[in-house]
């Protein structure tokens, strides 16, 4: 895993902030991105406890919430998560295209 570049990392973690909009929980989270962007599972896990780490607070009230019962409308169907998932990451192949291009 030494290997990936931080760019990748910076995108995972964009995308985990995306599914935090959406309300799900780290298992969708890992499960959404793993079949939209095809990330693996420990990538998205290990990104999101770095976050936790760095953002205790934060996770600490995001969890809390998550175990609150939810309105049904506040939950968005598979399709509208895909979309924005699709689109960070060919926004960010074309960023880095734009980079190699230096």
């Amino acid at each position: 895993m030494g290997d990936i570049s931080a760019s990748y990392i910076h995108m995972v973690q964009h995308l985990i902030e995306k599914c935090l909009i959406f309300h799900m929980s780290k298992d969708e989270c890992m499960e959404a991105l793993s079949k939209h962007a095809n990330i693996k599972a420990v990538i998205t896990s290990t990104v999101w406890n770095e976050l936790e780490k760095e953002n205790k607070e934060f996770f600490e009230s995001y969890t809390q919430s998550q175990s609150q019962p939810a309105n049904t409308k506040d939950w968005i169907s598979e399709r509208e998560t895909s979309q924005p998932i699709q689109k960070i990451i060919s926004d960010n192949q074309v960023d880095s295209s734009d980079s190699n291009d230096m």
